[in-house]
């Protein structure tokens, strides 16, 4: 282990996480469906930018590239996760999409891929793509089931050719991390919640030049160990996992103590992932209304952290941790936002989830007829996000259409702003 890393790891309280509530800076407007779908064929849901070693978003001759998970569209959205492929979409303007198909041709780890992080390095062989992933599901089984690793697939390339943009390779796939059941709860040692060591998302820290891995996982918690004042709460015990490379190589990582837990408060802090301003580090996640622990009443919504480094003591940003959430008329329309940076503003990418949806469980899509499960279903890239930052302070200023991802140096529209509602969730932008 690093010395580096000795030390007590950071918490979100539940001190912290009582004062969560909407207000006129974190709810996002009513989210419509858009006149047309990233692709009529496809469920699209999490989603990532092809990025750069530094985190800067990559541009190959024009285009940017967007990863995600995705099933067919004929499927009831609520199995989707049961057979999540990867698929990439490529755009020179950031607002229209091509498909530009699966990722990867068969030899990928897992039953099924869930979500990661992608990153493009320009010297290598026509541009060398290294994808980092979820291998969800023993690879053997002959039933569904939901172990998770940290996988990562090398020697795929990335080729353009007048309009198109293809990525493929001989890819060769291997794990990377697998929790220790020390600093990371193994699957035997769950108890009962939903078991979580996924998301790896690949970041190089600007200040060291250290490369590293942030992913999502559990904290150990002894039963009856006295952990929380009420054992109850034991079973939320979400936390951001870090690896480090001691070399800096892409493809070999250390397992070393959590950036963050929230032990006592949610169990789930999905796509952990950073952005760094001014030597200031903010981190990031998303988690549901469900994963947070009983007398505590949390939201489907995006939350943040501040640290003066990348192992300092994190701050919940907005003194309680929520940067930005749903309306309560839909509180299920949007989820799992990654943040990037652009220049005056930040930028928070989604998908569009449920729509014309107001009951105050995702459970209750059951019970909708398939007709219904699936017109409520969006299934594409939701309305980008604009957020100001200002210390440990945010602000919903805005948004872009649905699935307008701009490069820093494109200047975003002039905001236009009318709220109508306590909770802002009748306006628009």
């Amino acid at each position: 282990m690093s010395e580096e890393f000795e030390r007590d790891t950071p918490a979100w309280t539940r001190v912290h996480a009582s004062g969560l509530q909407r207000d006129d800076s974190n709810v996002t407007p009513v989210i419509y469906p858009p006149e047309e779908r990233i692709d009529d064929d496809l469920h699209l849901w999490d989603t990532w930018l092809l990025r750069n070693r530094d985190g800067s978003v990559a541009e190959i001759d024009g285009k940017r590239v967007i990863f995600a998970l995705t099933s067919p569209s004929e499927l009831l959205p609520g199995k989707r996760h049961d057979v999540a492929t990867l698929r990439y979409f490529y755009s020179e303007d950031g607002e229209t999409w091509t498909t530009g198909g699966t990722v990867f041709d068969g030899g990928a780890l897992g039953q099924r891929q869930w979500a990661g992080s992608a990153m493009y390095d320009p010297d290598g062989d026509d541009g060398e793509v290294y994808v980092y992933y979820t291998a969800a599901g023993e690879d053997e089984s002959e039933e569904l089931t939901y172990t998770q690793r940290i996988a990562l697939a090398t020697g795929g390339s990335v080729t353009v050719d007048g309009d198109d943009l293809k990525i493929e390779g001989a890819w060769d796939h291997q794990i990377l991390l697998t929790p220790d059941g020390d600093w990371y709860e193994r699957e035997d040692q769950s108890r009962g919640m939903i078991y979580t060591f996924r998301d790896p998302w690949f970041f190089e820290d600007p200040q060291s030049g250290e490369t590293y891995l942030l992913f999502e996982a559990n904290t150990p918690v002894a039963e009856g160990a006295g952990e929380c004042d009420d054992p109850v709460w034991e079973e939320f015990n979400g936390s951001i996992g870090i690896a480090h490379s001691p070399t800096g190589d892409p493809t070999d990582f250390e397992l070393c103590p959590p950036l963050l837990d929230a032990v006592c408060v949610n169990q789930e802090l999905e796509r952990p992932h950073l952005v760094v301003r001014d030597g200031t580090y903010y981190l990031f996640i998303s988690s549901h209304v469900h994963t947070f622990a009983p007398e505590l009443e949390g939201y489907d919504a995006l939350y943040g952290f501040v640290a003066d480094d990348l192992r300092g003591d994190y701050d919940p940003l907005n003194g309680h941790g929520m940067v930005l959430t749903n309306p309560a008329g839909a509180p299920f329309q949007a989820y799992s936002w990654l943040v990037y940076d652009h220049g005056d503003e930040l930028l928070a990418t989604s998908f569009f989830n449920y729509y014309d949806y107001d009951r105050p469980s995702l459970d209750d899509v059951s019970l909708l007829s398939p007709t219904e499960q699936m017109r409520r279903f969006g299934g594409t890239l939701a309305p980008t996000a604009r957020l100001a930052l200002d210390g440990d302070e945010t602000d919903v200023v805005g948004t872009l259409d649905h699935g307008h991802l701009p490069l820093p140096r494109e200047p975003l529209p002039s905001l236009w702003w009318e709220r109508d509602g306590d909770d802002g969730g009748d306006g628009y932008y």
